[in-house]
């Protein structure tokens, strides 16, 4: 398999030749597994780990590779190499990590667009969708809303969840399809091209490893049934992974997601709530929260109905947890600092008794 099928461009070259990474091997990572990669290249895949210089000068966890990153490599064996470099990503999912202080977690990386997929039967949530699509527009990609499982309600329930959609998010396409009957599909196959990168985003049991395996053509994911206890999706798929489809394009599956917790979204909430900033001009207060201010425009432009209370509220909360994180985040950077500052110190105390 030639580079360019799984994505590499001109700007990935030009970058190689330019920081003189000729004489290492290029591939991109399809799979991971507990800081063990597997990375496919045009001679085949291979087992991979990262140097130890790159764990030990790690920063954060962007600085560990991903699903969808392009590496130059060293010393491939029969089936296995040392990942030396990541070379610049173009884009980048994230979220907030769970449970983990003002960490973020990776989902995946030079990715054009992201399928947000939610079951219209049963798992659509609108307030969720808008957190998708923050993140999509904080990570500079584009989002395609997918709506599964429409065989299991009628026609009139469909359109009443697309015009949902459309009334209170713009400018994104929507498409409804069935795992089932295939319906739908044709209109999202005209949206994959070949040497571009999509993944898809959603909770566990909305048919996104059916979907995958459907347009792959073969059996990718391990799929599963509806649980009938908890009426909700069994967790199938356990790990990310990069597959190539047969027309070309480039589709990575992901483990479903309960919490969609939003990191840094500097730009994606004046994206998705673009009604919402666009009133917040002509706010009285430079700093207003438009929560309970005089002279808000938000809030005024709520109680006319011009802006749709729910979508103003999950604003809000959004807002809240950016804020959240953004503090975090500060305030684990400040502890990083400061150890190594004590690193520091405790080193040169050690080097001067040497002598």
């Amino acid at each position: 398999m030639k580079l360019e099928e799984l994505g590499y461009d001109p700007d990935l070259q030009k970058f190689r030749i330019e920081n003189h990474l000729g004489e290492f091997d290029v591939g991109r990572v399809v799979a991971e597994h507990k800081e063990r990669y597997v990375v496919r290249t045009e001679t085949g895949e291979y087992e991979a780990e990262i140097t130890g210089n790159m764990r030990f000068s790690a920063r954060s966890r962007e600085d560990f590779p991903a699903v969808g990153d392009w590496v130059t490599l060293v010393n491939c064996d029969a089936d296995f190499c040392i990942i030396h470099k990541i070379l610049p990503r173009f884009s980048m999912i994230s979220r907030r990590a769970v449970g983990q202080f003002g960490e973020i977690q990776i989902i995946a990386t030079n990715i054009d667009c992201a399928f947000l997929v939610q079951a219209a039967d049963r798992d659509f949530n609108i307030n969720r969708l808008e957190r998708y699509i923050t993140i999509c527009h904080s990570s500079k990609v584009s989002p395609v809303v997918v709506l599964t499982k429409t065989d299991l309600i009628d026609e009139p329930k469909i359109a009443e969840i697309v015009n949902r959609i459309h009334q209170r998010i713009h400018n994104i396409p929507v498409i409804a399809i069935s795992n089932e009957t295939r319906n739908g599909y044709e209109a999202l196959t005209r949206l994959i091209e070949k040497g571009k990168t999509y993944c898809m985003l959603g909770s566990s049991g909305v048919g996104k490893s059916t979907l995958l395996n459907h347009l792959s053509g073969r059996t990718v994911m391990r799929t599963d049934a509806i649980s009938n206890r908890t009426n909700k999706g069994r967790h199938v798929t356990s790990h990310r992974e990069l597959v190539v489809l047969d027309d070309g394009g480039i589709l990575i599956d992901n483990p479903g997601m309960r919490e969609v917790g939003i990191a840094d979204a500097a730009g994606g909430l004046e994206t998705t709530f673009d009604e919402i900033f666009g009133f917040s001009r002509n706010c009285k207060f430079k700093d207003c929260t438009h929560t309970t201010e005089a002279g808000c425009a938000v809030l005024e432009a709520v109680e006319r109905g011009e802006i749709d209370r729910e979508s103003y509220e999950s604003y809000l909360k959004m807002e809240k947890e950016k804020a959240h994180f953004e503090s975090s985040a500060a305030e684990r950077r400040k502890k990083d600092k400061d150890f190594g500052k004590m690193l520091k110190n405790y080193k040169k105390g050690i080097n001067k008794k040497s002598y």
